[in-house]
């Protein structure tokens, strides 16, 4: 089996860390190197991660995350940040591949200002785009958490305003999901069943 499917077919959600067990500095940034493989639009990468890993920070965070014992149990919980997608920061964003021969300048000129046509004065396109950059941010660091031998568990369950003031968001940033990183205990059940997946497909 082909690791990525077998991440798929193996991953599951996780209530119960193991508080004894943390990860190093290496794996830590590693999840978030690969985190930034994820795909967005115009390459905008318009999302940022907060890792709280000290006691002292995930005691804040749980205080605003509904009390939830598996931020503070985890060995990292991950406040995933959405930045709303500006097409003034195209250039910049582009100007990596372009150097590296990998997109003509014409070409980055060009979707810059088909970024500006989306999103220019569209406040609820710009935040929408940010909710999607950081889910697929998210997928893609929670499967690399399981190709990593670790385990997550994802969030919703918080107060925003709460996070953004205890960890001091910009104005125009926003908490998308909470993420707990660390290692399971023999408490968490089995991958749930899913639903047959021809009742999820429609073939046009």
């Amino acid at each position: 089996m082909h690791p990525i499917i077998k991440a798929i077919e193996e991953r599951r959600t996780i209530n119960h860390f193991d508080y004894t067990r943390g990860i190093s500095d290496e794996a830590l940034h590693e999840l978030v190197r690969l985190a930034t493989k994820a795909p967005s639009s115009f390459n905008l990468q318009n999302w940022r991660l907060i890792a709280a890993r000290t006691p002292e920070a995930k005691a804040r965070l749980r205080r605003v995350g509904w009390d939830q014992p598996k931020i503070t149990e985890a060995a990292v919980t991950f406040v995933v940040v959405g930045q709303p997608a500006d097409h003034q920061l195209v250039p910049d964003r582009l100007r990596p591949a372009v150097d590296a021969d990998i997109m003509p300048e014409s070409v980055a000129t060009g979707w810059a200002g088909a970024a500006k046509m989306l999103y220019h004065e569209q406040p609820q396109r710009q935040r929408d785009e940010a909710i999607r950059s950081a889910t697929f941010a998210v997928s893609t660091l929670t499967f690399a958490a399981e190709a990593m031998g670790l385990s997550t568990g994802l969030m919703i369950g918080f107060d925003p305003e709460g996070v953004s003031e205890e960890f001091e968001l910009a104005a125009d940033e926003f908490p998308v999901m909470l993420v707990a990183v660390g290692h399971a205990t023999g408490e968490n059940w089995r991958q749930k069943p899913r639903r047959d997946h021809t009742h999820m497909l429609e073939v046009a």
